[in-house]
């Protein structure tokens, strides 16, 4: 029989028409990868010199100490021998299976074969232990300033996360067995995925988390009623339709970050924050802030104080005809609120009452699992491109909060986007979280400089508006929540913030889960309990150990606090009066311009 005789293998119909579309979507990819802006490279990665310091350190811990380094390497020789000499000799024996021990689980790992199959599990073990001599390699290294340490061993993860076999399609098992049993149709459809993001951001690789085209912003996502009923160059200002006869007299005026959209609060009826409060009896009025384009370039710090806080305070005493209102303030929202009370208290302005803080920083003193982005390299990168750009767009705020969690919000979901051909989940907190904002650059500048840099506010050096502000001075009765596992706003550093506050009426009040989830944490749902302990002069730790847990939301402990402080029971207030005639529906129009890339 000739080479001639044998039959080749028919493709079948599917596989080939998934072939000629391939053909066509390389064609859009190069398109729209062509789209692409030249950024700072600053912004993608760290200075060179970092990767320097650990190299010279490393061979200065060798010099002094090469003992201990060998150890390590021999270490890591002879698990990589080992590892291969067993797999071969399974082969040789013609037994294709893995090894008694399977390794350590790694939820990454979770399909079976993994474990079970020779050469998956083969790669896997391969590379925990690849992963495991690199760890270990950065905390050998002694001679390194403890920054510079702790940015080495952020990037180091990132390069080990990057390379796991599950992000490549020769070495994931789901997507090679998804690819076989579709014809090919899921990686035709990943590419399409691909493509699609690509397309949507200027060729900037931004992987939706959400399905976009389930949602609609006012229909099945925040849609609490309520009317625009005053609007600036800043903001909109909201007022929500009372849903009791009675409302107590003082108002609630509540500032959302202006990093992402404010609908946090009302993803929907269920889990609305917005909604409880208005059925708790308060009148609320909720900033919804301008999405911000080249055009707000000298936006600072002072015209988000007079033109967004001082102004919301104004038209909403005006409105209720009141003389103060109580004041929320959510993350970098917060952090200005407490700007702004500085600034009131050094004005003589009391128009408010009390202060709510929402997983808010204030004292900088400790950057956390931000550390790695804080440095000059990275901010002397995004000083660059504010210069060009007139703004901190919001693809790259979302790229350094999405690396923060790599594996959940970065690689996990661009495999099953790209390798696995899936559309995103109709999710609508991973909607919210994909609706950004960028940042007035003068803004940006301030923030990362004076506050998270310098730490000025908590110093009481930060200049602003003809004021030198201090934290001490956020002197109005306050209560803090912040959250167990933030990796955002950490909760010791937020109450490290209170505890330098100068008010002698200081709440702290701490919810189990993250920034999200344990704010977004409704009474029904009955799923994050929280720590609550009266003497704030203990350190964090101490505070903590001490502090008596409840189950449940903080919501209805925080209403017990600031019914205490927003006066008797009137009549259910309407909505503007005839100097603020409603302009728009809620959630208004400031809430629907998308930011680009």
């Amino acid at each position: 029989m000739t080479t001639d005789d044998v039959a080749a293998p028919k493709m079948s119909a599917e596989l080939e028409a998934n072939l000629q579309k391939i053909e066509t979507l390389t064609s859009r990819l190069m398109s729209a990868l062509s789209q692409k802006k030249k950024s700072n490279p600053s912004l993608h990665g760290p200075d060179h010199m970092l990767f320097g310091q650990a190299m010279q350190a490393y061979w200065q811990e060798w010099m002094h100490n090469p003992a201990k380094l060998m150890e390590h390497q021999i270490e890591y020789w002879g698990k990589s021998v080992t590892h291969y000499m067993e797999a071969q000799q399974a082969l040789a024996k013609g037994k294709l299976q893995p090894p008694d021990d399977p390794g350590r689980q790694d939820r990454r790992f979770r399909n079976p074969l993994w474990n079970e199959h020779p050469y998956f599990n083969f790669v896997k073990q391969q590379y925990l232990i690849n992963a495991d001599a690199i760890a270990s390699a950065v905390e050998d290294i002694d001679d390194m300033d403890a920054t510079e340490k702790r940015r080495l061993r952020y990037f180091a993860q990132q390069i080990v996360d990057m390379f796991a076999p599950t992000n490549f399609l020769a070495t994931n098992p789901d997507a090679l067995q998804k690819a076989l049993e579709t014809d090919g149709e899921s990686l035709v459809k990943g590419l399409e995925n691909l493509v699609a993001d690509l397309e949507a951001n200027n060729g900037e690789l931004v992987v939706r988390l959400a399905d976009e085209g389930a949602f609609e912003i006012g229909n099945n996502i925040a849609s609490a009623e309520g009317e625009v009923v005053f609007r600036n160059h800043m903001m909109e200002v909201i007022q929500y339709t009372a849903t009791t006869e009675k409302v107590r007299e003082t108002p609630i005026v509540l500032f959302p970050p202006w990093i992402n959209k404010f609908y946090i609060l009302d993803l929907k009826p269920e889990n609305s924050f917005i909604r409880w409060v208005v059925d708790q009896g308060y009148t609320l009025f909720v900033v919804s802030w301008i999405n911000p384009d080249e055009s707000y370039k000298d936006v600072g710090l002072e015209t988000y104080i007079e033109d967004g806080y001082l102004r919301a305070i104004t038209e909403v005493k005006a409105i209720c005809d009141v003389e103060k209102v109580n004041a929320i303030g959510y993350c970098i929202a917060g952090t200005t609120l407490g700007l702004t009370l500085s600034l009131m208290k050094k004005r003589g302005d009391k128009s408010v009452k009390s202060a709510t803080f929402f997983t808010t920083l204030t004292d900088f003193s400790d950057q956390g699992e931000f550390t790695p982005f804080l440095q000059d390299d990275f901010i002397d990168g995004i000083e660059a491109e504010i210069d060009e750009t007139g703004i901190l767009k919001s693809f790259i705020m979302a790229r350094t909060f999405s690396f923060l969690r790599s594996n959940d919000l970065v690689y996990g979901p661009a495999i099953k986007s790209y390798m696995m051909g899936e559309t995103p989940p109709a999710f609508d907190l991973l909607y919210w979280n994909g609706d950004g904002a960028n940042l007035p650059g003068k803004m940006a500048v301030q923030y990362l400089r004076g506050l998270c840099q310098d730490n000025q506010f908590a110093q009481g050096t930060f200049e602003l508006m003809g004021e030198t502000l201090n934290l001490r001075d956020v002197d109005v009765p306050l209560c803090s929540v912040a959250c167990e596992t933030d990796h955002i706003a950490a909760w010791k550093d937020c109450y490290r913030g209170v505890q330098a506050m100068g008010g002698k009426s200081r709440h702290f009040i701490l919810s189990e889960s993250g920034h999200i989830a344990g704010i977004v944490n409704p009474p029904s749902k009955k799923k994050y309990g929280h720590y609550t302990h009266d003497d704030l002069s203990l350190s964090p730790d101490e505070w903590r150990s001490q502090a008596d847990y409840t189950e449940g939301s903080w919501w209805p402990v925080w209403e017990r606090w600031i019914a205490k402080r927003s006066g008797k029971w009137i009549q259910a207030r309407s909505v503007g009066d005839t100097s603020h005639p409603p302009l728009a529906p809620a959630p208004g129009t400031y809430v629907q311009v998308k930011a680009t890339a």
